[in-house]
C-alpha cells in the first residue's frame, strides 16, 4: 500500500476501505468527526506548540487551536504553576504584581497576582484540520493508518456496521498507540532513571 499523501487520496482509500465509495458528498463530516477524536486522545511532541498570550487585567484568552497547557510563563521568563481556580482566587485575594500561578476556564487563562503582560505559553495545540485547501498535515504524513482507520470508522457508524465499526477502532487504536511509543522513545529515550530519596 502505498502512503496517503493528502487529502483526496484519503477520501478514495477511506472509501475502498469501507467499501462505502457513495460517501464523498459526507467527507468532510466524517473527517470533522474523526479529527474531533484524535483531538482528544493524542498528546505527542509533534502537537506542541509556544505562542505569546496578552494577559490584561489578570486574564487572557489561550488560542484558538488550544488542548492543554505543557508550560507557562510570566513576563519574567519564570515558569508558573497550575492551580485550581478556587485556590487561585483564595490564594491571591485580589492582589496585583508578578503572576505566579493560573487556571483556565474556557479559553481564558486567568493568572494571580493580577497583573498585566505577555505569557509564553508552550501547549498541546489541534491537528490542523486537513481540507482540500490544507491537504496534508503531521499527523497524515506521519501516521496515515491512523487517519485512515479513524475515517473507516466513522463511515461504519454512520452506516450502522457494528462490527466494521469495532474492527476500525481497534485497528485505529494500535496506530495511535505506536505513534505513542514512538513519541514515548524519542523524548525519553536516552533518559537515566533517578531513583528520589536518601541513598543507603
Amino acid at each position: 500500500m502505498s502512503p496517503i499523501s493528502d487529502y483526496a487520496t484519503l477520501l478514495v482509500d477511506a472509501g475502498e476501505y469501507s467499501g462505502r465509495n457513495d460517501i464523498a458528498h459526507l467527507f468532510p463530516r466524517f473527517l470533522g468527526l474523526a479529527e474531533l477524536k484524535l483531538n482528544r486522545f493524542l498528546r505527542v511532541a509533534d502537537m506542541e506548540v509556544t505562542s505569546t498570550v496578552a494577559v490584561t487585567n489578570g486574564a487572557g484568552t489561550v488560542p484558538p487551536d488550544f488542548l492543554e497547557a505543557r508550560e507557562v510563563k510570566n513576563a519574567n521568563g519564570l515558569p508558573i504553576r497550575a492551580v485550581a481556580l478556587q485556590q487561585l482566587s483564595e490564594s491571591y485575594m485580589g492582589r496585583s504584581g508578578i503572576p505566579t500561578g493560573y487556571a483556565i476556564v474556557g479559553d481564558t487563562i486567568n493568572v494571580r497576582p493580577v497583573g498585566d503582560g505577555n505569557l509564553t505559553i508552550t501547549y498541546y495545540g489541534k491537528l490542523p484540520p486537513l481540507t482540500p485547501a490544507n491537504p496534508t498535515n503531521w499527523l497524515l504524513e506521519k501516521a496515515y493508518d491512523a487517519y485512515l482507520y479513524a475515517l473507516v470508522e466513522e463511515i461504519a457508524i454512520w452506516g450502522s456496521d457494528v462490527t466494521k465499526a469495532g474492527a476500525a477502532v481497534q485497528l485505529k487504536m494500535l496506530a495511535l498507540s505506536g505513534i505513542k511509543i514512538g513519541d514515548e522513545r524519542a523524548r525519553w529515550g536516552n533518559a537515566q532513571v533517578v531513583v528520589g530519596g536518601p541513598t543507603p
